[in-house]
Protein backbone atom coordinates (compact mmCIF):
# COMPACT_ATOMS: atom_id res chain seq x y z
CA UNK A 1 0.00 0.00 0.00
CA UNK A 2 1.14 3.59 -0.66
CA UNK A 3 2.30 5.20 2.38
CA UNK A 4 0.78 8.73 2.54
CA UNK A 5 2.73 11.90 1.76
CA UNK A 6 4.62 13.43 4.91
CA UNK A 7 3.32 16.28 5.54
CA UNK A 8 6.01 19.80 5.57
CA UNK A 9 5.32 22.36 8.53
CA UNK A 10 7.15 25.11 7.64
CA UNK A 11 7.85 27.77 10.70
CA UNK A 12 9.40 30.79 10.33
CA UNK A 13 12.61 31.67 11.61
CA UNK A 14 13.01 34.10 14.26
CA UNK A 15 12.51 37.60 13.47
CA UNK A 16 16.05 38.74 12.24
CA UNK A 17 17.10 42.03 10.81
CA UNK A 18 17.10 41.80 6.74
CA UNK A 19 20.17 41.64 4.96
CA UNK A 20 20.78 44.70 3.70
CA UNK A 21 20.58 46.07 7.71
CA UNK A 22 22.74 43.16 8.98
CA UNK A 23 25.61 43.75 6.69
CA UNK A 24 25.71 47.54 6.99
CA UNK A 25 25.54 46.64 11.20
CA UNK A 26 28.43 43.85 10.54
CA UNK A 27 30.27 46.52 8.60
CA UNK A 28 29.80 49.35 11.24
CA UNK A 29 31.24 46.53 13.86
CA UNK A 30 34.45 46.27 12.26
CA UNK A 31 35.11 49.81 11.64
CA UNK A 32 36.71 49.97 15.38
CA UNK A 33 38.90 47.35 14.52
CA UNK A 34 39.83 48.95 11.38
CA UNK A 35 40.75 52.23 13.13
CA UNK A 36 42.82 50.07 15.92
CA UNK A 37 44.29 48.11 13.51
CA UNK A 38 45.65 51.44 11.41
CA UNK A 39 46.76 52.94 14.29
CA UNK A 40 48.31 49.73 16.25
CA UNK A 41 50.04 48.13 13.12
CA UNK A 42 49.73 49.93 9.87
CA UNK A 43 50.85 53.71 10.94
CA UNK A 44 53.95 51.90 12.99
CA UNK A 45 54.45 49.30 10.21
CA UNK A 46 54.81 52.47 7.72
CA UNK A 47 57.00 54.32 9.88
CA UNK A 48 59.13 51.49 10.28
CA UNK A 49 59.67 51.17 6.59
CA UNK A 50 60.38 54.80 6.21
CA UNK A 51 62.47 54.99 8.91
CA UNK A 52 64.98 51.88 6.92
CA UNK A 53 65.51 54.57 4.52
CA UNK A 54 66.87 57.21 6.61
CA UNK A 55 70.10 57.82 8.21
CA UNK A 56 70.59 57.90 12.26
CA UNK A 57 68.86 60.87 13.32
CA UNK A 58 65.69 61.88 14.96
CA UNK A 59 62.93 60.45 13.50
CA UNK A 60 61.88 62.87 9.88
CA UNK A 61 64.99 65.21 10.22
CA UNK A 62 67.66 62.11 9.02
CA UNK A 63 68.67 62.27 5.27
CA UNK A 64 67.40 59.23 2.67
CA UNK A 65 69.84 56.57 2.63
CA UNK A 66 68.52 55.05 -0.01
CA UNK A 67 69.38 50.80 0.86
CA UNK A 68 72.56 51.18 2.39
CA UNK A 69 70.54 50.14 6.18
CA UNK A 70 69.65 46.92 4.08
CA UNK A 71 73.20 46.21 3.02
CA UNK A 72 74.51 46.51 6.39
CA UNK A 73 71.60 44.82 7.88
CA UNK A 74 72.57 42.16 5.85
CA UNK A 75 76.47 42.22 6.55
CA UNK A 76 75.83 42.03 9.90
CA UNK A 77 73.80 38.81 9.77
CA UNK A 78 70.41 39.13 9.12
CA UNK A 79 70.38 35.96 7.45
CA UNK A 80 72.14 34.02 9.78
CA UNK A 81 69.59 35.92 12.44
CA UNK A 82 66.72 34.03 10.99
CA UNK A 83 68.50 31.04 10.73
CA UNK A 84 69.28 30.87 14.52
CA UNK A 85 65.55 31.94 15.30
CA UNK A 86 64.49 29.15 13.28
CA UNK A 87 66.88 26.68 15.28
CA UNK A 88 64.98 28.01 18.28
CA UNK A 89 62.23 26.94 17.21
CA UNK A 90 62.92 23.40 15.93
CA UNK A 91 62.16 21.54 19.18
CA UNK A 92 58.96 23.18 19.74
CA UNK A 93 57.76 23.14 16.41
CA UNK A 94 58.89 18.93 16.86
CA UNK A 95 56.94 19.05 20.30
CA UNK A 96 54.11 20.46 18.63
CA UNK A 97 53.44 18.81 15.97
CA UNK A 98 54.61 15.47 17.33
CA UNK A 99 53.73 15.25 21.14
CA UNK A 100 51.19 17.15 21.95
CA UNK A 101 48.96 15.36 19.17
CA UNK A 102 50.12 12.25 20.65
CA UNK A 103 48.86 13.31 23.99
CA UNK A 104 45.81 15.01 22.70
CA UNK A 105 44.73 11.62 21.17
CA UNK A 106 45.72 9.40 24.08
CA UNK A 107 43.41 11.59 26.21
CA UNK A 108 40.63 11.47 23.72
CA UNK A 109 40.13 7.80 23.25
CA UNK A 110 40.51 7.34 27.11
CA UNK A 111 37.64 8.68 27.76
CA UNK A 112 36.24 12.21 29.44
CA UNK A 113 37.52 11.68 32.58
CA UNK A 114 41.04 11.40 31.49
CA UNK A 115 40.72 14.25 28.98
CA UNK A 116 39.18 16.72 31.65
CA UNK A 117 42.22 15.64 33.86
CA UNK A 118 44.47 16.46 31.01
CA UNK A 119 42.83 19.51 30.40
CA UNK A 120 43.51 20.35 34.14
CA UNK A 121 47.36 19.34 34.01
CA UNK A 122 47.58 21.99 30.93
CA UNK A 123 46.25 24.28 32.68
CA UNK A 124 49.61 24.84 34.99
CA UNK A 125 51.70 25.65 32.22
CA UNK A 126 49.68 28.33 30.79
CA UNK A 127 49.40 29.91 34.12
CA UNK A 128 52.61 30.03 35.39
CA UNK A 129 53.51 31.52 32.44
CA UNK A 130 56.87 33.58 33.43
CA UNK A 131 59.84 33.11 31.09
CA UNK A 132 61.73 36.33 32.63
CA UNK A 133 61.65 34.42 35.91
CA UNK A 134 62.86 30.90 34.51
CA UNK A 135 65.20 31.98 32.61
CA UNK A 136 66.64 34.50 35.73
CA UNK A 137 66.31 31.27 37.32
CA UNK A 138 68.33 29.43 35.29
CA UNK A 139 70.99 31.79 34.83
CA UNK A 140 71.59 32.30 38.36
CA UNK A 141 71.61 28.45 39.10
CA UNK A 142 74.16 27.99 36.52
CA UNK A 143 76.46 31.07 38.13
CA UNK A 144 76.04 29.33 41.42
CA UNK A 145 77.15 25.80 40.59
CA UNK A 146 79.96 27.39 38.28
CA UNK A 147 78.79 26.15 35.34
CA UNK A 148 77.82 29.07 33.46
CA UNK A 149 80.90 30.01 31.84
CA UNK A 150 81.50 25.83 30.57
CA UNK A 151 77.84 26.43 29.04
CA UNK A 152 78.85 29.80 27.32
CA UNK A 153 81.78 27.91 25.16
CA UNK A 154 78.77 26.28 23.40
CA UNK A 155 76.11 29.77 23.36
CA UNK A 156 74.02 27.97 20.27
CA UNK A 157 73.83 24.79 22.08
CA UNK A 158 73.31 25.95 25.38
CA UNK A 159 69.94 28.49 24.19
CA UNK A 160 68.42 25.92 22.22
CA UNK A 161 68.61 23.51 24.96
CA UNK A 162 67.68 25.55 27.65
CA UNK A 163 64.63 27.52 25.58
CA UNK A 164 62.99 24.01 24.67
CA UNK A 165 63.37 23.12 28.52
CA UNK A 166 61.57 25.84 29.37
CA UNK A 167 58.76 25.80 26.52
CA UNK A 168 58.17 22.29 26.67
CA UNK A 169 55.23 22.52 28.90
CA UNK A 170 53.84 25.63 27.17
CA UNK A 171 53.59 24.48 23.65
CA UNK A 172 52.57 21.19 24.82
CA UNK A 173 49.74 22.59 26.50
CA UNK A 174 48.83 25.38 23.52
CA UNK A 175 48.72 22.48 21.02
CA UNK A 176 47.05 19.96 23.01
CA UNK A 177 44.42 22.01 23.83
CA UNK A 178 43.97 22.37 20.25
CA UNK A 179 43.79 19.12 19.12
CA UNK A 180 41.59 18.06 21.78
CA UNK A 181 39.41 20.74 20.42
CA UNK A 182 39.60 19.43 16.50
CA UNK A 183 39.27 15.99 17.77
CA UNK A 184 36.21 16.37 20.01
CA UNK A 185 33.04 14.81 17.54
CA UNK A 186 29.32 15.24 16.57
CA UNK A 187 29.12 11.52 15.63
CA UNK A 188 30.58 8.49 16.05
CA UNK A 189 32.06 8.17 12.16
CA UNK A 190 33.40 11.79 12.24
CA UNK A 191 36.72 12.22 11.20
CA UNK A 192 38.65 14.60 12.64
CA UNK A 193 41.86 14.74 10.70
CA UNK A 194 40.86 17.28 8.14
CA UNK A 195 40.86 19.51 11.42
CA UNK A 196 44.00 18.16 13.81
CA UNK A 197 45.85 18.54 9.94
CA UNK A 198 44.51 22.29 10.00
CA UNK A 199 45.34 22.82 13.38
CA UNK A 200 48.75 21.40 13.08
CA UNK A 201 49.58 23.41 9.98
CA UNK A 202 48.72 26.85 11.97
CA UNK A 203 50.97 25.77 15.31
CA UNK A 204 53.77 25.36 13.05
CA UNK A 205 53.16 28.54 11.53
CA UNK A 206 52.98 30.39 15.19
CA UNK A 207 55.70 28.49 16.55
CA UNK A 208 58.17 29.93 13.30
CA UNK A 209 56.62 33.02 13.85
CA UNK A 210 57.04 33.47 17.54
CA UNK A 211 60.42 32.21 17.06
CA UNK A 212 61.31 34.67 14.64
CA UNK A 213 60.72 37.13 17.43
CA UNK A 214 62.89 35.43 20.34
CA UNK A 215 64.03 38.48 22.91
CA UNK A 216 64.29 37.37 26.14
CA UNK A 217 66.45 34.36 26.14
CA UNK A 218 69.49 35.74 24.06
CA UNK A 219 69.36 38.48 26.50
CA UNK A 220 69.26 37.28 29.43
CA UNK A 221 71.43 34.13 29.24
CA UNK A 222 73.84 35.07 26.81
CA UNK A 223 73.23 38.94 25.65
CA UNK A 224 73.40 37.64 21.93
CA UNK A 225 76.91 36.62 22.40
CA UNK A 226 79.29 35.81 22.84
CA UNK A 227 81.05 36.20 20.00
CA UNK A 228 79.21 39.26 18.36
CA UNK A 229 75.89 37.79 16.75
CA UNK A 230 76.45 34.03 17.42
CA UNK A 231 72.93 34.28 19.39
CA UNK A 232 71.26 37.41 18.43
CA UNK A 233 68.06 36.72 17.14
CA UNK A 234 66.07 39.72 14.40
CA UNK A 235 64.14 40.96 17.29
CA UNK A 236 67.46 41.19 19.77
CA UNK A 237 69.63 42.33 17.11
CA UNK A 238 66.97 45.05 15.92
CA UNK A 239 66.59 46.95 19.12
CA UNK A 240 70.30 46.01 20.28
CA UNK A 241 71.04 48.18 17.13
CA UNK A 242 68.95 50.59 17.20
CA UNK A 243 69.20 51.59 21.03
CA UNK A 244 72.44 50.74 21.94
CA UNK A 245 74.61 51.90 18.97
CA UNK A 246 71.57 54.17 18.00
CA UNK A 247 71.62 53.05 14.50
CA UNK A 248 68.33 53.45 14.26
CA UNK A 249 68.04 53.21 10.64
CA UNK A 250 69.85 49.88 10.56
CA UNK A 251 67.60 48.88 13.54
CA UNK A 252 64.57 49.60 11.22
CA UNK A 253 65.66 48.29 8.04
CA UNK A 254 65.77 44.63 10.23
CA UNK A 255 62.73 44.72 11.84
CA UNK A 256 60.83 45.65 7.87
CA UNK A 257 62.83 42.43 7.05
CA UNK A 258 60.92 40.67 9.90
CA UNK A 259 57.65 42.05 9.36
CA UNK A 260 57.94 41.10 5.76
CA UNK A 261 58.78 37.69 6.96
CA UNK A 262 56.03 37.75 9.46
CA UNK A 263 53.31 38.99 6.75
CA UNK A 264 53.94 35.99 4.88
CA UNK A 265 53.47 33.47 7.86
CA UNK A 266 50.16 35.46 8.79
CA UNK A 267 48.60 35.24 4.82
CA UNK A 268 49.50 31.72 5.19
CA UNK A 269 47.54 31.13 7.73
CA UNK A 270 44.59 32.74 6.70
CA UNK A 271 44.69 30.72 3.62
CA UNK A 272 44.91 27.64 5.66
CA UNK A 273 41.93 29.01 7.39
CA UNK A 274 39.97 29.76 4.50
CA UNK A 275 41.06 26.90 2.28
CA UNK A 276 39.70 24.38 4.87
CA UNK A 277 36.88 26.34 5.90
CA UNK A 278 37.82 26.30 9.66
CA UNK A 279 35.75 27.34 12.50
CA UNK A 280 34.88 26.55 15.86
CA UNK A 281 31.36 25.42 17.25
CA UNK A 282 30.48 25.77 20.55
CA UNK A 283 28.41 21.90 21.29
CA UNK A 284 26.83 23.14 24.34
CA UNK A 285 27.10 23.19 28.24
CA UNK A 286 25.78 19.59 28.27
CA UNK A 287 26.46 16.95 25.64
CA UNK A 288 24.03 16.09 23.28
CA UNK A 289 22.79 12.14 22.77
CA UNK A 290 24.83 12.14 19.24
CA UNK A 291 27.93 13.65 20.98
CA UNK A 292 27.51 11.16 24.43
CA UNK A 293 27.40 8.25 21.63
CA UNK A 294 30.54 9.39 20.13
CA UNK A 295 32.23 9.43 23.94
CA UNK A 296 30.93 5.79 24.03
CA UNK A 297 32.48 5.64 21.07
CA UNK A 298 35.92 6.14 22.41
CA UNK A 299 36.08 3.59 24.90
CA UNK A 300 37.95 4.13 28.24
CA UNK A 301 40.50 1.40 27.90
CA UNK A 302 42.91 1.26 30.55
CA UNK A 303 46.09 1.03 28.65
CA UNK A 304 44.96 4.01 27.35
CA UNK A 305 44.52 5.94 30.52
CA UNK A 306 47.67 4.81 31.94
CA UNK A 307 49.47 5.55 28.75
CA UNK A 308 48.03 9.24 29.08
CA UNK A 309 49.12 9.53 32.31
CA UNK A 310 52.45 8.96 32.32
CA UNK A 311 52.92 11.46 29.49
CA UNK A 312 51.05 13.93 31.87
CA UNK A 313 53.59 13.23 34.36
CA UNK A 314 55.90 13.92 31.68
CA UNK A 315 54.90 17.43 30.81
CA UNK A 316 54.35 17.77 34.10
CA UNK A 317 57.69 16.88 35.73
CA UNK A 318 59.65 18.54 32.75
CA UNK A 319 57.54 21.39 33.60
CA UNK A 320 58.49 22.11 37.20
CA UNK A 321 61.63 20.70 36.71
CA UNK A 322 62.64 23.84 34.29
CA UNK A 323 61.10 26.03 36.89
CA UNK A 324 62.28 24.76 39.68
CA UNK A 325 65.43 27.66 40.36
CA UNK A 326 62.05 30.29 39.85
CA UNK A 327 59.54 28.38 42.29
CA UNK A 328 62.26 28.02 45.19
CA UNK A 329 62.42 31.67 45.23
CA UNK A 330 58.99 32.25 44.77
CA UNK A 331 58.56 33.71 47.95
CA UNK A 332 61.07 36.08 47.41
CA UNK A 333 59.26 38.87 46.49
CA UNK A 334 60.18 42.36 47.89
CA UNK A 335 63.66 41.27 49.42
CA UNK A 336 66.82 43.71 48.40
CA UNK A 337 64.84 46.36 45.75
CA UNK A 338 66.98 49.21 45.23
CA UNK A 339 66.26 52.60 47.34
CA UNK A 340 63.06 54.33 46.32
CA UNK A 341 61.31 51.42 44.86
CA UNK A 342 58.22 50.50 45.88
CA UNK A 343 56.63 46.96 45.67
CA UNK A 344 53.03 48.17 45.02
CA UNK A 345 54.49 50.48 42.45
CA UNK A 346 55.96 47.74 40.37
CA UNK A 347 53.26 45.47 40.94
CA UNK A 348 50.78 48.33 39.82
CA UNK A 349 53.13 48.82 36.69
CA UNK A 350 53.25 45.20 36.03
CA UNK A 351 49.53 44.70 35.83
CA UNK A 352 47.41 47.59 35.11
CA UNK A 353 48.93 48.91 31.59
CA UNK A 354 48.40 45.78 30.07
CA UNK A 355 45.58 45.36 31.29
CA UNK A 356 44.12 48.40 30.23
CA UNK A 357 45.57 47.44 26.56
CA UNK A 358 44.34 43.99 26.21
CA UNK A 359 40.50 45.09 27.32
CA UNK A 360 40.45 47.38 24.87
CA UNK A 361 42.35 44.79 22.10
CA UNK A 362 39.65 42.13 22.70
CA UNK A 363 36.79 44.08 22.97
CA UNK A 364 37.53 45.64 19.64
CA UNK A 365 38.07 42.17 18.46
CA UNK A 366 35.20 40.64 19.54
CA UNK A 367 32.95 43.33 18.03
CA UNK A 368 34.45 42.83 14.45
CA UNK A 369 34.33 38.82 15.11
CA UNK A 370 31.03 39.20 16.05
CA UNK A 371 30.62 41.52 12.52
CA UNK A 372 32.27 39.26 10.23
CA UNK A 373 31.25 36.10 11.85
CA UNK A 374 27.86 35.92 12.92
CA UNK A 375 26.36 39.18 10.76
CA UNK A 376 28.59 38.40 8.11
CA UNK A 377 28.68 41.48 5.64
CA UNK A 378 29.55 39.39 2.30
CA UNK A 379 27.86 36.35 2.91
CA UNK A 380 30.02 33.20 2.38
CA UNK A 381 32.71 35.47 1.62
CA UNK A 382 32.73 37.63 4.54
CA UNK A 383 35.89 35.50 5.83
CA UNK A 384 38.22 37.91 3.58
CA UNK A 385 37.45 41.03 5.32
CA UNK A 386 40.49 38.82 7.74
CA UNK A 387 42.67 38.70 4.62
CA UNK A 388 44.10 42.89 5.75
CA UNK A 389 44.73 41.89 9.01
CA UNK A 390 46.29 38.78 8.51
CA UNK A 391 49.88 40.43 7.85
CA UNK A 392 50.15 41.11 11.35
CA UNK A 393 48.69 38.07 13.06
CA UNK A 394 51.54 37.01 14.71
CA UNK A 395 53.24 40.59 14.72
CA UNK A 396 54.14 41.20 18.32
CA UNK A 397 55.68 44.31 19.94
CA UNK A 398 59.00 43.90 19.26
CA UNK A 399 59.44 44.04 15.59
CA UNK A 400 57.83 47.89 15.92
CA UNK A 401 59.55 48.51 19.33
CA UNK A 402 61.05 51.39 17.04
CA UNK A 403 58.33 52.67 15.98
CA UNK A 404 56.56 52.42 18.98
CA UNK A 405 59.58 53.93 21.21
CA UNK A 406 59.46 57.15 18.82
CA UNK A 407 55.49 57.62 18.90
CA UNK A 408 56.22 57.57 22.93
CA UNK A 409 58.88 59.80 22.84
CA UNK A 410 57.02 62.46 20.83
CA UNK A 411 53.91 61.90 22.99
CA UNK A 412 56.16 62.96 26.10
CA UNK A 413 55.22 59.69 27.84
CA UNK A 414 58.53 57.96 28.71
CA UNK A 415 58.66 57.33 32.02
CA UNK A 416 54.86 57.73 32.41
CA UNK A 417 52.80 55.49 33.50
CA UNK A 418 50.66 55.60 30.68
CA UNK A 419 53.83 54.54 28.57
CA UNK A 420 53.96 51.51 29.88
CA UNK A 421 50.75 50.50 28.59
CA UNK A 422 51.91 48.49 25.27
CA UNK A 423 50.75 50.17 22.19
CA UNK A 424 48.59 47.66 20.74
CA UNK A 425 44.84 48.61 20.41
CA UNK A 426 43.76 45.39 18.81
CA UNK A 427 44.42 41.55 19.00
CA UNK A 428 44.39 40.43 15.41
CA UNK A 429 45.19 36.75 17.30
CA UNK A 430 41.58 37.63 18.99
CA UNK A 431 39.67 38.81 15.98
CA UNK A 432 40.40 35.46 14.31
CA UNK A 433 38.95 33.60 17.11
CA UNK A 434 35.99 35.39 17.66
CA UNK A 435 34.83 35.83 13.75
CA UNK A 436 36.15 31.62 13.74
CA UNK A 437 33.17 31.09 16.64
CA UNK A 438 30.82 33.22 15.40
CA UNK A 439 31.02 31.30 12.30
CA UNK A 440 30.91 27.90 14.23
CA UNK A 441 27.52 29.17 15.37
CA UNK A 442 26.11 30.95 12.95
CA UNK A 443 24.11 28.41 11.04
CA UNK A 444 22.84 27.42 14.49
CA UNK A 445 21.47 31.10 14.45
CA UNK A 446 20.49 31.16 11.52
CA UNK A 447 18.19 27.57 11.81
CA UNK A 448 16.06 29.01 14.39
CA UNK A 449 18.55 29.34 17.56
CA UNK A 450 18.07 32.44 19.90
CA UNK A 451 20.75 35.23 19.10
CA UNK A 452 21.61 35.46 22.59
CA UNK A 453 21.68 31.37 23.33
CA UNK A 454 23.67 30.59 20.05
CA UNK A 455 26.11 33.70 19.89
CA UNK A 456 26.31 35.55 23.12
CA UNK A 457 26.63 33.24 25.99
CA UNK A 458 29.30 31.25 23.61
CA UNK A 459 31.41 34.29 23.47
CA UNK A 460 31.30 35.31 27.13
CA UNK A 461 33.90 32.91 28.21
CA UNK A 462 35.63 33.55 24.83
CA UNK A 463 36.66 36.94 25.47
CA UNK A 464 38.27 35.39 29.05
CA UNK A 465 39.86 32.34 27.05
CA UNK A 466 41.24 35.27 24.52
CA UNK A 467 41.98 37.78 26.98
CA UNK A 468 44.04 36.29 30.41
CA UNK A 469 46.52 35.01 27.25
CA UNK A 470 47.10 38.18 26.29
CA UNK A 471 47.23 40.57 29.69
CA UNK A 472 49.98 37.67 30.80
CA UNK A 473 51.92 37.98 28.15
CA UNK A 474 52.45 41.24 28.28
CA UNK A 475 52.76 41.77 32.03
CA UNK A 476 55.81 39.26 31.56
CA UNK A 477 57.44 40.80 28.90
CA UNK A 478 60.29 43.19 29.51
CA UNK A 479 61.43 44.21 25.64
CA UNK A 480 58.64 46.99 25.67
CA UNK A 481 58.81 48.65 29.83
CA UNK A 482 62.98 48.34 29.13
CA UNK A 483 62.66 50.74 26.54
CA UNK A 484 59.73 53.23 27.51
CA UNK A 485 60.68 53.30 31.22
CA UNK A 486 63.56 56.37 32.92
CA UNK A 487 64.60 55.16 36.07
CA UNK A 488 63.57 51.80 38.46
CA UNK A 489 60.51 53.00 39.21
CA UNK A 490 58.92 53.31 36.35
CA UNK A 491 59.56 49.50 35.28
CA UNK A 492 57.96 46.57 35.96
CA UNK A 493 58.73 43.69 37.82
CA UNK A 494 60.41 41.44 34.69
CA UNK A 495 61.97 44.19 33.89
CA UNK A 496 63.20 45.02 37.36
CA UNK A 497 64.34 41.83 38.26
CA UNK A 498 66.10 41.70 34.91
CA UNK A 499 68.31 44.98 35.95
CA UNK A 500 68.24 43.84 38.90
CA UNK A 501 70.36 41.18 38.02
CA UNK A 502 72.87 42.71 34.97
CA UNK A 503 73.65 45.03 37.50
CA UNK A 504 74.66 42.32 39.98
CA UNK A 505 72.81 43.76 42.54
CA UNK A 506 73.40 41.42 45.38
CA UNK A 507 74.19 38.04 44.90
CA UNK A 508 72.21 36.03 42.39
CA UNK A 509 70.48 34.10 44.98
CA UNK A 510 68.56 36.63 46.00
CA UNK A 511 66.74 38.09 43.03
CA UNK A 512 63.56 39.18 43.82
CA UNK A 513 62.15 36.46 41.27
CA UNK A 514 58.61 36.08 43.20
CA UNK A 515 58.13 40.02 42.66
CA UNK A 516 57.35 38.81 38.61
CA UNK A 517 54.89 36.52 38.88
CA UNK A 518 53.60 37.03 42.48
CA UNK A 519 52.28 33.54 44.59
CA UNK A 520 48.64 35.53 44.97
CA UNK A 521 48.65 36.33 41.00
CA UNK A 522 49.43 32.96 40.19
CA UNK A 523 46.61 31.02 41.98
CA UNK A 524 44.26 33.17 40.33
CA UNK A 525 45.54 32.45 36.76
CA UNK A 526 45.31 28.83 38.07
CA UNK A 527 42.04 28.63 39.03
CA UNK A 528 41.06 30.61 36.30
CA UNK A 529 42.49 28.54 33.22
CA UNK A 530 41.48 25.35 35.19
CA UNK A 531 37.92 26.48 34.93
CA UNK A 532 38.00 27.58 31.52
CA UNK A 533 39.30 24.51 30.93
CA UNK A 534 36.87 22.35 32.23
CA UNK A 535 33.69 24.45 31.93
CA UNK A 536 34.40 25.80 28.65
CA UNK A 537 37.21 25.21 26.51
CA UNK A 538 36.86 21.55 26.71
CA UNK A 539 32.72 22.35 24.94
CA UNK A 540 34.53 23.96 21.88
CA UNK A 541 35.20 21.99 18.92
CA UNK A 542 37.33 22.91 16.11
CA UNK A 543 36.07 21.91 12.49
CA UNK A 544 36.38 22.39 8.44
CA UNK A 545 34.75 21.71 5.56
CA UNK A 546 30.81 22.67 5.17
CA UNK A 547 28.27 21.99 8.36
CA UNK A 548 26.04 18.63 7.51
CA UNK A 549 23.35 20.36 9.54
CA UNK A 550 23.18 22.99 8.12
CA UNK A 551 24.57 25.11 5.65
CA UNK A 552 24.71 28.39 4.70
CA UNK A 553 23.64 30.62 2.20
CA UNK A 554 25.47 32.59 -0.73
CA UNK A 555 26.09 36.37 -0.46
CA UNK A 556 23.07 38.20 -0.98
CA UNK A 557 20.05 35.00 -0.40
CA UNK A 558 17.14 35.40 1.66
CA UNK A 559 16.82 34.18 4.96
CA UNK A 560 15.87 30.39 4.89
CA UNK A 561 12.54 29.17 6.69
CA UNK A 562 13.43 25.95 9.79
CA UNK A 563 11.30 23.01 8.24
CA UNK A 564 10.08 20.83 10.67
CA UNK A 565 8.66 17.20 9.59
CA UNK A 566 5.77 16.43 11.26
Amino acid sequence: MNQPATPQVTAPVPPQPHRPARALIGLALVVPAVIAWVWSYVLPTLSTVARSFQGDGPRGSGESVGTANYETAFSSGFAGQVGFAVLLGLIPLAVALLAAPLLAVLADRAGRVTRLVTRVVLALPLAAYAPVAVLLGRRGEAIEAGTLRQDLQSPRTFLVSTLAQVTFGLVVAVAATLYLSALRRREPDHRPAPAMLAVGGLLGLGVLAAALQTYAAPAILTGGGPTGTTTATPVFAATQTAFRTMRLGVGSATSTLLLVLLGLLGLAAVALILASRLRIEFDGWRDGPAVREAESFAGRRPLLVGLTAVALVVVLGVTVWASLPWLRNLSSDAGRLPNGVETSTVFANTWVPPLMSTLVAVTVAALAGFGIGALRPLGRYSELLLVPFAPWLFVGVGPLAIAGFERTEELDQLGMFLGLVPPVWLSVPALFAFTLLFRGQHARWRSGGDAGRTLLLPALPMFAVTALPTWLAHAQGTLWTTLVSRGPDSLTAPALVQMIANLRFGPEGELPLGLILPLPMLLLFVVLFVALMIGYVDRLAIRTGRRTDAGEPPAGADEPVHKVTA
